[in-house]
C-alpha cells in the first residue's frame, strides 16, 4: 500500500483498515467480546477476546481461510477442563490455543486430572492496549494486547500476555506470546497453536507444506493416510472414513532453515493462494498435522507446539516436559502470511527443505 495512492484522499484511517471491537449479541456466543482486524490488503480476521484472544473467522478477499465448526463461537466455559469437555466448546477458527500446562487427551495421574488440550482457550483476556494505525502520520502498525490468566488460589498461576499485530498494506498476522509463571511454585508448561484451515483454501488438490522427520499418531489399520510412500501432501475429496470422529495426525520434528525458522502452510493452485505459517524451532520444535476430511467437516490442522500433543504425563515420562520456575517466562513468535503473487508463491515452494524421514517416539 503506497502513500501516493491515498495521500490527501482519506478523512478517516478506517477507510484503509484498523481494529474494531464489538460484542456478539445472539446465539451461543451472545455477550462474547471480539475484535475485527482489517489489514487493508483483503486479509481480515476476528479475534475472540473472551476466548484467550484466539482467532475465529479469517478471510482473504472473497476466500475464507479458516475452518469453522458447526458449533461456532461460544462464550468461555471455564469448567470445561475435564475429560473431553473441551471439544464441546471447539468452534474451530484460524487459531485455537491449547495449554498452558497440558496438550493432548484427557489423563489422570498423581499430579492431578487434566482434560483435553487444557484450560487456556476458555479464559477471557483482560485487554491491556489497542493501538490503531495512523497512516497520515506514517504509522502503519496496529496491535491488540491482552492478558490471559490461568490460575487458581493455592496452585499454579500462569499468565499469558498476547499481542496480535498487523501492518496496513501487508497480508500477515503476527502473534507474540509471553508465558510467565506468576506463582510461587514450579509449574509444568505445554503450549500448542491449533491452526485450523478450511474451504476454499483447503480443497481437493491443495498442497500441504512441511518438511521434517515424522511419525504417524495412529498405528496399524487405523493409519490409512500417514504411510511412507503414500500421497498425504495433497488434499483428497471428503472421506467416508472421516465422517463422525474419523481423523488422522502426524507428529513432525520440523526442519528449520539456516536461521532457525520453520515454515509450513497450504497452497491451493485453483484459487492462486498460499498461506504460510512461520515460527522458530527453538521455541516450537514440533508440528502436528491433523487431518479430518469428513463430509461437511473438511479441515486441515497445522499445529506448532512445544511438544506433540502426547499429554503432560507422557512428556514427563520422556523427560520432555518444560518446567517454569517462579518468575520464569518463555516467549513465542508466530506469523501467518497470505501470498497471491506467483513470484512469492514460487519462492515459498522452492525454498522448502527436501530431506524427510520417519522418526520414532516411544
Amino acid at each position: 500500500m503506497t502513500r501516493q495512492a491515498w495521500h490527501n484522499k482519506i478523512s478517516n484511517p478506517t477507510q484503509l483498515g484498523g481494529i474494531e471491537t464489538s460484542v456478539i449479541d445472539n446465539g451461543t456466543s451472545r455477550g462474547t467480546r471480539i475484535a475485527w482486524i482489517n489489514t487493508g490488503t483483503g486479509l481480515r480476521y476476528k479475534v475472540v477476546i473472551d476466548r484467550a484472544m484466539d482467532i475465529a473467522d479469517a478471510f482473504y478477499n472473497q476466500h475464507s481461510l479458516a475452518w469453522l465448526s458447526h458449533l461456532g463461537i461460544t462464550t468461555p466455559q471455564p469448567f470445561s477442563d475435564k475429560g473431553i469437555d473441551w471439544i464441546r466448546t471447539f468452534g474451530g477458527g484460524l487459531l485455537v490455543t491449547c495449554g498452558l500446562t497440558h496438550i493432548g487427551g484427557p489423563e489422570t495421574d498423581e499430579f492431578g486430572e487434566r482434560g483435553l488440550h487444557g484450560q487456556v482457550s476458555n479464559i477471557p483476556a483482560e485487554i491491556e492496549s489497542i493501538i490503531q494505525p495512523d497512516p497520515v502520520a506514517g504509522k502503519m502498525e496496529m496491535s491488540i494486547t491482552g492478558i490471559i490468566r490461568q490460575t487458581h488460589p493455592l496452585g499454579i498461576r500462569l499468565e499469558l500476555r498476547r499481542t496480535i499485530s498487523a501492518t496496513l498494506g501487508k497480508a500477515s498476522i503476527r502473534i507474540y506470546d509471553e508465558v510467565v509463571n506468576k506463582g510461587n511454585t514450579t509449574a509444568p508448561h505445554m503450549l500448542l497453536y491449533h491452526c485450523n484451515f478450511g474451504w476454499p483454501l483447503v480443497d481437493e488438490g491443495a498442497q500441504i507444506i512441511w518438511e521434517g522427520s515424522w511419525k504417524p499418531r495412529e498405528s496399524g489399520e487405523s493409519n490409512k493416510i500417514f504411510r511412507e510412500g503414500n500421497s498425504f501432501r495433497k488434499c483428497p475429496a471428503p472421506l467416508d472414513d472421516h465422517c463422525g470422529g474419523g481423523e488422522e495426525a502426524a507428529f513432525i520434528d520440523i526442519a528449520p532453515d539456516g536461521s532457525g525458522q520453520c515454515t509450513s502452510g497450504i497452497y491451493n493452485p485453483a484459487i492462486g493462494i498460499a498461506l504460510v505459517l512461520r515460527f522458530k524451532k527453538e521455541q516450537l520444535p514440533w508440528l502436528t498435522n491433523w487431518l479430518h476430511f469428513g463430509k461437511g467437516e473438511y479441515v486441515i490442522g497445522l499445529e506448532p507446539g512445544t511438544n506433540p500433543p502426547i499429554g503432560q504425563a507422557k512428556a514427563r515420562e520422556l523427560n520432555q516436559l518444560i518446567y517454569l520456575l517462579p518468575g520464569e517466562s518463555r516467549v513465542y513468535d508466530l506469523e501467518i502470511e497470505v501470498l497471491d503473487q506467483e513470484t512469492a508463491i514460487n519462492e515459498f515452494l522452492n525454498n522448502r527443505l527436501v530431506e524427510t524421514k520417519i522418526i520414532h517416539i516411544n
